[in-house]
């Protein structure tokens, strides 16, 4: 080739069993992953059709070019397309013996689902002939012929699916077949022409004017306009919405493009001796090293993973007469796939007439729990090191072994059963279409979704739902695969289930049961059951697998992970999950319930008396919550944030007091009565503040009510002095909030060392109570050398240091114009989930600055970034000592910080 850029690789054999391939397994970022893992498949000699592959990045010059092609590709194209028909010795379009090419995507990323395949390509009234002649059975051809009619108009033209669904169930209902595969070739023929003419009624011959034939619209007969057309769909199906919807969950990059494999032909519905099937080297649900997968007979593979027909398990393939030696080969393969890619693989697979072809591989989804099992035990195989296996888990898959689980004790009746296609458990809402769950989701409403089969266009519906339920597929069906991708509990393939989406309704063959919308169901899907009604959820525990990739994590992790907790329930829990302290305790937390009253008395009343009553009762409350703090994380360290939050926060709403005024005045109220609520309303307003990221909050709050950061000291010293007069160790730690000048910090660590001072003379113990601050405004990022000589610890507020640096909020992360910013991608991403650069910048500089004022001081994160494995990565690199996070997060931030340390080492 002359170009200089390389656009079109070949893999593959040549006319003479020569391997041709041009690429390799490390070219995923040029072939996607399918075309890189083709090429790889076909250097190592597995069985594998010949084709060719269209880089990712033609895919972007086209789309950047508003679906222009860049110059010279598609003679590019064009080459290899004749070179293909060389080696198979076979012409697209042939009226003797026809090559038929699949068009498949394949982006660097796996995206099951999520873009376009076409099948069958090449077929047209004259190859269709060819075919019949070469293969001597007209019921394949012509079923052939009518699946890619189906197909191109579908995913290329866009055309409504069902249109041609129902006119196979018509044909069905009139011949008074059940199945695709009872329909003869006479009748296949029929549904060809009737397809054809939907095709014609339905495409706009304007938009399209190469298929205007005499005036008319018609299904293309030239391969090479049916090529060109498939492959531009492809491109497109790259930024179609479930496409980009699974990007953004994912977080994969929107510049990436994908590949298109074009491949030649083999046939899995040439009867008996033929079929088609996915298979995984191991089980994905549980990482059990087994014979796994789904098969069909006489079918084609997408009719395996669109769950239309249920599926045989692969176990039984060896068994089945024309298909045995294939079915050996297949399980022979299996080990070399694992031992080349050294990780548990995902297949596609055709068997022609008895002959084995393997069409893809990749690294296979898999739950969390295989993904733990599968890694412990390949590094006790010795196919992966011990670091191998730590980053072969993702750390936000282990959310799925803190889901929900059905209690053991708990008494229900199972009205179903189906697969279990992705463990945990799931209770809500039956909804039966994505709408719905996704209309549920927003109203704050738990929801199952119940479809008979999922497909890519539900993916909003399955990520708003608790969990999903299918009656047909398998367990590498679309729902099987995204939920276990997703996390999400999923039982499919349940037969029973005979669902009306119309009505949204499904009935329960053999019962007089009907699930109805809205009724509450409860699904398990480690088991496959179903249960009618809501069964009690429980949380299962650190144990087993889990526990064992966690030990191999604090073995090679340098980052410390700790806990925000408000209670002293959460503190236990984030001990078991194994945080080493808790980062953060939002002392505000513990002022809700039936303490707000005693607040509001302090922050409404001018009475000195009043409100030293009001402290004094909060002061006993708050040595109650920091004793059950402090025993429960004896030995570790807790950092009590003091009051932060502007007094407003504790007190009515105007908006609703002025409505209740209004309805006292329209009542006939009393005027004493209404005035004091006039009263009442104003002081409130006194308090309101426009700004509360800007107001009085924080340490401006202790400095104007000295009294309350004086109380809090006083508590917390007061539960530290009782516990160690029992014999334990307490270790709290006191942060003041919102610093920006360090004479700020200055002050208020003058007043808890004082109160520390008093309580330790009055108890008769010695109290070691180190004080810090919370790093949350640009402005204390860039003077904190100046802070860190007041300080002991940093503790980055990255939740507020966003806003700050921002100047807008997380409320408008669901508002109008971030969204659009994230569409648009003015931003990359929400910079509240993941550290943004510029707001790592100021965690860098802070925690450089802190060294310089205070070489010992210790740096840790306490935002919502210090779960995000991301983020992780980002405060590995800047040198935290520490990062605290959600309970529920610290397993996943243990794993993520060994992950950064492995691939910062």
């Amino acid at each position: 080739m002359t170009e200089a850029v390389k656009r079109v690789y070949a893999f593959g054999k040549d006319a003479n069993g020569n391997n041709v391939t041009e690429g390799n397994t490390e070219m995923k970022w040029v072939l996607g992953g399918k075309g890189a893992n083709l090429a790889e498949m076909a250097n190592i000699g597995l069985p594998v059709p010949p084709g060719f592959t269209i880089t990712c990045q033609t895919c972007m010059e086209y789309a950047n070019a508003g679906n222009v092609w860049p110059e010279g590709a598609l003679d590019t194209i064009a080459e290899y397309r004749a070179d293909l028909e060389e080696r198979m010795g076979k012409k697209l379009g042939d009226a003797e013996d026809p090559l038929l090419v699949s068009v498949r995507s394949g982006a660097p990323f796996s995206m099951p689902g999520m873009m376009d395949t076409v099948l069958n390509l090449g077929l047209n009234d004259e190859s269709i002939n060819g075919l019949i002649k070469q293969t001597e059975n007209p019921r394949f051809a012509w079923d052939s012929y009518r699946r890619f009619i189906q197909m191109f108009s579908n995913v290329v033209m866009g055309l409504d699916g069902d249109l041609f669904e129902n006119a196979i169930v018509a044909m069905k209902n009139d011949r008074g077949v059940s199945s695709d595969t009872d329909l003869t070739a006479e009748d296949l023929t029929q549904l060809v022409y009737e397809f054809k003419a939907i095709f014609a009624e339905n495409v706009d011959g304007d938009a399209y004017p190469t298929l205007v034939v005499d005036g008319e619209v018609a299904f293309p007969q030239d391969p090479m306009v049916q090529l060109q057309l498939a492959i531009e769909a492809v491109f497109g199906s790259w930024n179609n919405p479930r496409a980009v919807l699974y990007r953004q969950k994912e977080k994969i990059a929107d510049d990436l493009g994908t590949a298109v494999n074009v491949q030649s032909m083999v046939f899995g519905n040439k009867g008996e001796t033929s079929a088609t099937g996915v298979a995984f080297t191991r089980n994905p649900a549980n990482g059990e090293r087994e014979f796994y997968g789904d098969y069909l007979v006489n079918a084609q593979g997408e009719d395996v993973v669109a769950g239309i027909r249920n599926t045989s398990p692969i176990a039984e393939l060896k068994e089945v007469e024309g298909l045995e030696e294939a079915g050996a080969q297949l399980e022979e393969i299996f080990g070399v796939l694992e031992n080349h890619f050294r990780d548990m693989c995902d297949i596609e697979f055709t068997i022609e007439q008895g002959k084995l072809w393997m069409l893809q591989t990749r690294a296979g989804k898999r739950t969390a729990a295989a993904a733990l099992r599968i890694a412990i035990e390949m590094e006790k195989e010795g196919l992966i090191s011990k670091e191998e296996a730590i980053m072969r888990v993702a750390p936000d898959q282990l959310d799925q072994l803190l889901h929900p689980q059905f209690d053991k004790s708990a008494t229900y009746d199972v009205v179903a059963r189906g697969l279990n296609a992705s463990p945990g458990a799931a209770v809500g809402e039956a909804v039966f279409s994505a709408a719905d769950a996704v209309a549920a989701a927003e109203a704050g409403r738990k929801c199952v979704l119940v479809r008979w089969e999922t497909n890519p266009d539900d993916l909003a519906g399955m990520i708003a739902a608790e969990g999903i339920l299918t009656s047909h597929g398998g367990k590498t069906s679309h729902a099987a695969v995204i939920a276990r991708g997703m996390g999400a509990p999923c039982v499919c393939g349940v037969e029973a289930l005979k669902i009306d989406a119309a009505k949204k309704e499904a009935a329960i063959a053999g019962t007089d049961l009907v699930i109805r919308e809205g009724d509450m169901i409860s699904i398990d899907g480690t088991t496959g059951i179903v249960v009618l009604g809501a069964v009690e959820l429980v949380m299962p525990e650190l144990t087993g697998d889990l526990d064992t990739i966690l030990e191999w994590a604090d073995e090679v992790r340098t980052l410390g992970v700790r806990a925000n907790a408000d209670n002293p329930e959460d503190a236990q829990l984030s001990r078991d999950f194994g945080a080493a302290g808790i980062g953060l305790c939002r002392t505000e937390h513990m002022f809700l319930g039936d303490r707000k009253q005693i607040i509001q008395t302090f922050i409404l009343n001018d009475d000195e008396l009043i409100r030293e009553k009001a402290v004094s009762d909060l002061f006993e409350a708050q040595v109650g919550d920091f004793y059950g703090m402090f025993k429960a994380m004896d030995g570790l360290p807790v950092i009590v944030r003091l009051l932060d939050p502007p007094l407003h926060e504790f007190l009515e709403s105007p908006r609703e007091l002025a409505v209740e005024i209004a309805k006292m005045e329209a009542t006939g109220a009393s005027a004493d009565a209404i005035a004091e609520k006039r009263d009442l309303l104003e002081k409130i307003d006194g308090f309101a503040e426009q700004n509360p990221m800007l107001g009085m909050r924080g340490c401006r709050l202790g400095i104007v009510y000295p009294i309350l950061p004086e109380m809090q000291v006083r508590a917390i010293a007061t539960a530290c002095a009782q516990l160690q007069k029992e014999g334990l160790s307490p270790k709290p730690e006191i942060m003041i909030p919102l610093v920006s000048v360090v004479d700020e910090l200055a002050k208020l660590r003058g007043v808890a060392e004082a109160v520390i001072a008093d309580v330790s003379a009055e108890e008769g113990v010695e109290l070691d109570i180190p004080v810090g601050t919370m790093i949350e405004l640009p402005r204390a990022a860039i003077t904190a050398n100046e802070i860190a000589t007041q300080a002991d610890f940093f503790s980055f507020g990255t939740n507020d240091l966003t806003q700050t640096t921002f100047g807008f909020s997380r409320d408008d992360v669901e508002g109008e114009f971030v969204p659009q910013y994230l569409n648009e991608h003015l931003l990359p991403y929400n910079p509240f989930a993941t550290i943004d650069a510029g707001v790592a910048k100021l965690v860098e500089m802070g925690v450089a600055l802190g060294h310089e004022g205070n070489p010992d001081i210790v740096c840790g994160v306490c935002g919502e970034h210090g779960g995000d494995p991301e983020s992780i990565h980002t405060f590995n690199r800047i040198g935290l000592d520490y990062v605290s996070c959600s309970p529920y997060r610290v397993p996943v931030a243990r794993l993520a910080a060994a992950q950064a340390a492995i691939k910062q080492a």
